[in-house]
């Protein structure tokens, strides 16, 4: 599938109305969990397109192309804001909550075991267990709060227990920056992998950090703005990756080119008519707007899109499902990890002075205040043991004891 080949629609042909703009939500009882996370990746995806567009009109001072890039906005932000209607308004946040951190499990372990790029893959293993340790903690806050089982939630596709305990992923922000990839040279897989990832954990960070004090109790106040700072350590994580030579023109096709794929992705994989019938006009669109960003590219730099993309047609569609060995075996592996410069060392091996213990005692100078490990504390003293859904044993000894919840791993 080359979408630079396709049929399409002059942009200013394709605005809505409120009608078309108000989609049916769907069913939280009976919603595929992989849907769930659909309506989110994609809602990051078309946020993303837009703060891109916002930015570079704003460092832009030729006003024909930046009426071009509001022309382009417009359709991305009413596409964004008809996902956002997708869910449904019985869905509490907590609940959204666990498709946000399934989404960030299975979306970074697929892309993970397809990525190529060595350190592209270890980015995306070592926030995957962070991710995944989180989904632990909100899931007990869910049990705790509403008795809703979070295993019903997201299937019984994704275990739910702990990983690298969350006050351990507290870290100085110069150890969030990473290599960037070269993207002449890069694969083009890579190059998605890291604009869909980006866009993905950027929509967590946001999400939380707009609900957090939203929530009804201080606890869940607290666990929200905890894990908001992960997921702004990840952006940035992430984000540091994206090539930084390409031209803001370049980047719009870039956007483009991933938004078209996602949906692409999406629409061969929904087993909702409704809402695959979304993800196929939303590939319709973007489709158009790919297109229209080629053509501003060779009007405004004289180039054309093959100098960015050299070939057009989409890699295999990114089809979202079950983890759970390759997740297992992050953590067998890694569990003990932290950021060091642009890699990664055994924590157990940095000399005492080094600045993740300095930051440590900086924020967490007390174990017993950290929110994330308050919560599962809370819920021991209510339980005898805390929540999880387990396929087996956690494959990390210290994680195993169900009754007590480890504060030094990866950190000590």
């Amino acid at each position: 599938m080359n979408p630079f080949e396709l049929p399409t629609s002059p942009l200013d042909k394709l605005f809505e109305d409120w009608n078309q703009l108000f989609p049916q939500p769907y069913d939280k009882r009976t919603v595929n969990p992989y849907t769930r996370t659909r309506v989110i990746l994609m809602n990051g995806t078309e946020f993303e397109s837009v703060w891109f567009t916002h930015q570079f009109s704003r460092a832009c001072a030729n006003n024909d192309l930046r009426r071009e890039l509001a022309l382009c906005r417009r359709v991305t932000q009413q596409r964004q804001k008809k996902l956002s209607m997708l869910k449904p308004i019985d869905e509490p946040i907590l609940e959204t909550t666990i498709g946000y951190e399934q989404l960030a499990v299975d979306l970074t372990a697929r892309m993970a075991q397809d990525e190529t790029d060595p350190n592209v893959k270890a980015a995306l293993d070592f926030a995957l267990l962070e991710d995944f340790d989180h989904l632990y903690r909100y899931a007990d806050l869910l049990d705790m709060e509403s008795g809703v089982h979070a295993e019903d939630l997201v299937g019984r596709y994704t275990e739910i227990m702990p990983a690298r305990p969350t006050i351990s992923e507290h870290r100085f922000p110069y150890e969030a920056i990473n290599a960037p990839i070269d993207g002449k040279t890069a694969n083009p897989l890579t190059r998605l992998h890291v604009g869909i990832i980006t866009a993905a954990e950027q929509q967590t960070m946001n999400f939380y950090m707009n609900v957090g004090a939203t929530y009804t109790s201080e606890l869940g106040r607290k666990l929200y703005q905890e894990i908001a700072m992960i997921e702004e350590q990840h952006v940035s994580e992430y984000g540091s990756l994206t090539d930084p030579n390409v031209t803001p023109l370049e980047g719009l096709l870039l956007h483009d080119y991933t938004a078209c794929y996602l949906y692409f992705s999406c629409m061969n994989d929904e087993p909702d008519a409704a809402i695959r019938h979304i993800w196929e006009h939303g590939f319709e669109q973007t489709a158009a707007q790919l297109q229209a960003s080629a053509r501003l590219l060779e009007r405004y730099e004289g180039k054309q899109w093959q100098q960015v993309i050299p070939d057009g047609n989409f890699p295999a569609a990114l089809s979202l499902g079950p983890n759970i060995e390759y997740v297992r075996s992050v953590i067998a592996g890694t569990v003990h990890n932290t950021r060091k410069g642009e890699g990664y060392a055994d924590v157990r091996t940095l000399p005492a002075d080094n600045r993740f213990f300095q930051y440590q005692q900086a924020v967490n100078p007390d174990a017993g205040d950290v929110p994330s490990h308050q919560t599962i504390r809370q819920y021991l003293s209510d339980h005898d043991e805390d929540y999880r859904w387990e396929t087996a044993p956690n494959p990390i000894e210290e994680l195993r004891n169900r009754k007590v919840d480890n504060t030094t791993l990866g950190r000590k």
